[in-house]
């Protein structure tokens, strides 16, 4: 950061306080405190009353009103992204009030970073959902690129790893980005596979922004998570699990589409999910000793065929164990 950048930080910084220490600042931007000295005079010769105490901090004279700040494309972004998050992950009364100070923060930004955040609003999106202990991901240092490059509509190269599978170099097309079940995800259309597909930033290695325009024409993220939703059809199904048993499910329940839990009785009722109800039988079946299916009735049904299977199987290598 230069030093003109770095003087004007330190002016926004003390107008988000009464008083600012010049540790503080030091510490910030990592610089010695005779640094600090020096830019907090060069503020007082272009006319900010500042205020200095020893011992106490730096503070701006009562009463002093500067011209708007203008934001950065970047902090613009960041703004819209932490709105999403605010929206979803706290209670309704914090987030109408983060809402009203976006409106004034909305209100100080130049015509183009109004633009840029009415464009990207349908490229970033939070769904909220029951994650499992460990499950969290904040992007690490990868989100402030990939929203750069959906902003500017660039193509990325990176080198990702799905699950359990060795890593593979890629060319997409990000569309957006969207939070969900604890992680951050990039939807791009992938030059390697011809198709779109959904990469969580936990296990992207590496990335780097090209200088290559997308020409291709994509459909929004809103529009291409509503269509995956409806083709997923996911189904409901209701368990009843002995209550001394529920501890041993805290980490696979969420893996199987948790949704929500509820005292029954003796019993904890759980809701899931699940777009395949063979993935989630057989998973049942691990501990179908302590549970029952309260709902749909066809779960029970596909339980008995894989449990008549299962006998089956056992009796015809039953001679083989004698």
């Amino acid at each position: 950061m230069n030093r003109i950048d770095r003087v004007t930080a330190i002016l926004i910084q003390l107008q988000s306080k009464k008083i600012v220490k010049a540790q503080e600042i030091a510490d910030r931007f990592s610089i010695s405190l005779r640094t600090v000295y020096r830019d907090v005079k060069t503020l007082e010769e272009a006319g900010i009353p500042i205020i200095g105490e020893a011992g106490i901090g730096y503070s701006i004279m009562d009463g002093y009103r500067l011209p708007p700040v203008m934001f950065s494309r970047e902090e613009a972004t960041a703004f819209l992204t932490a709105e999403k998050l605010v929206e979803k992950f706290t209670d309704p009364a914090l987030a109408a009030t983060y809402q009203n100070a976006m409106f004034k923060i909305k209100a100080v930004l130049r015509s183009t970073e109004k633009d840029l955040l009415e464009n990207m609003d349908e490229s970033v999106a939070v769904h909220r959902k029951f994650t499992g202990p460990g499950a969290s991901d904040t992007g690490g240092n990868l989100l402030p690129s990939l929203l750069k490059a959906v902003s500017e509509k660039k193509m990325i190269r990176i080198r990702y790893q799905a699950f359990n599978q060795s890593p593979t170099a890629r060319q997409v097309e990000p569309i957006g980005l969207f939070y969900y079940g604890g992680y951050w995800h990039v939807i791009a259309w992938c030059q390697l596979r011809q198709d779109y597909r959904d990469f969580r930033t936990d296990r992207i290695a590496s990335l780097t922004v090209t200088d290559t325009l997308i020409t291709q024409s994509h459909p929004s993220l809103k529009a291409y998570l509503a269509k995956v939703k409806q083709e997923q059809d996911l189904k409901t199904v209701v368990i009843n699990v002995q209550k001394e048993f529920t501890p041993y499910l805290q980490e696979q329940k969420y893996y199987n589409g948790f949704v929500s839990e509820k005292q029954q009785g003796e019993d904890v009722q759980m809701t899931f999910l699940t777009p395949c109800f063979e993935g989630f039988i057989r998973w049942y079946i691990m501990f179908a000793d302590k549970a029952g299916i309260v709902k749909p009735r066809s779960l029970e049904q596909l339980l008995l065929k894989r449990m008549e299977e299962i006998t089956q199987k056992l009796h015809t290598a039953a001679p083989l164990l004698t």
